[in-house]
């Protein structure tokens, strides 16, 4: 088995579509309609060929509720992971990236959270080695 698809809750569609693209560097890959529903994902150039981020959109309650209690909770949903943590770091600063702080080891990973402006706390990080 592989994983395909993962799924990220977002308050807005085209908005988390602009961010993930312009500041985060990702690829829109798919994006259909279908009556009141949105198909809609990114791939990273560098990520694992076909795997796709789902920005799905957190219309319902129990979406909503999730994604409030983990970004209240101080908890990411999504680790990204970078080669060259100080340049990806330093890039997305300039961006204007919302960080949490600066940035921290553990052990033998270096990480920092941000807030992806949808909702959402997403861990940058790069392991050692």
């Amino acid at each position: 088995m592989i994983i395909k698809f993962a799924s990220l809750y977002v308050k807005n569609q085209d908005e988390a579509l602009q961010y993930y693209t312009t500041v985060l560097g990702f690829m829109k890959k798919g994006d259909v309609t279908q009556g009141e529903y949105r198909w809609l994902t990114v791939s990273s150039p560098e990520g694992v060929d076909g795997a796709e981020l789902v920005l799905e959109a957190a219309a319902s309650p129990q979406a909503q509720t999730y994604q409030k209690a983990m970004y209240g909770a101080g908890m990411p949903v999504l680790m990204l992971v970078t080669k060259d943590f100080d340049a990806e770091y330093g890039r997305l600063k300039k961006l204007g990236v919302a960080f949490r702080g600066e940035p921290f080891s553990m052990g033998r990973i270096k990480s920092v959270l941000f807030d992806d402006t949808c909702g959402n706390l997403v861990n940058l990080a790069q392991p050692a080695g």
